[in-house]
């Protein structure tokens, strides 16, 4: 069964619009649920950590370390909060237009955690200090080499399950190319 010129639909997938409606649907959940994980695990870092010591949790491997950032990975770019916050728009705006193409249970996944990592940082961005679109993003989990938080585990989960799926050849719309 041929999808479109070198792409084939993988054996007894649904692909009617229900299918489309059931992968948006489990897009939403996977971003509503991280974005709320993130920013609950951020309203408690700041709470509970912010002026503290650090929290060991496994010996020179994991700990709990409050930190701001005001850049992107590693405190890269702190001069360029806003520009981090209008690439965030634009992406978070670029994955919901895709998500409306959802045939494929992976990219679901993949999407609605990079929809979920990239709001979530924005949300800091915005909302807080020093100012609007300005603001330092709250990072806790300290790995030894960096501090980070759930919205940077959501965009690291979500770039390992977009390159999978994109090397295995699977689209959006859950057709796969193959290969000449």
């Amino acid at each position: 069964m041929q999808a479109a010129r070198g792409a084939s639909l993988s054996p007894g997938d649904d692909h009617g619009p229900t299918a489309t409606h059931t992968y948006v649907r489990l897009f939403v959940v996977v971003a509503a649920l991280t974005l709320v994980v993130d920013q609950v695990t951020k309203v408690l870092a700041v709470e509970k950590l912010q002026g503290r010591e650090s929290i060991e949790l496994i010996p020179h491997v994991l700990s709990l370390s409050f930190l701001r950032n005001g850049g992107a990975a590693l405190g890269t770019g702190a001069g360029f909060t806003l520009v981090l916050s209008v690439v965030a728009v634009a992406v978070s705006i670029a994955v919901a237009r895709m998500a409306t193409r959802l045939r494929d249970r992976w990219w679901a996944v993949g999407l609605g955690l990079l929809f979920a990592g990239a709001v979530g940082n924005l949300c800091d961005r915005i909302f807080r200090e020093p100012a609007p679109f300005k603001g330092h993003v709250v990072d806790f989990i300290d790995y030894g080499v960096f501090v980070g938080n759930v919205a940077d585990i959501a965009l690291t989960v979500a770039a390992v399950v977009i390159v999978w799926r994109t090397w295995r050849g699977i689209g959006l719309d859950g057709t796969r190319q193959v290969k000449a």
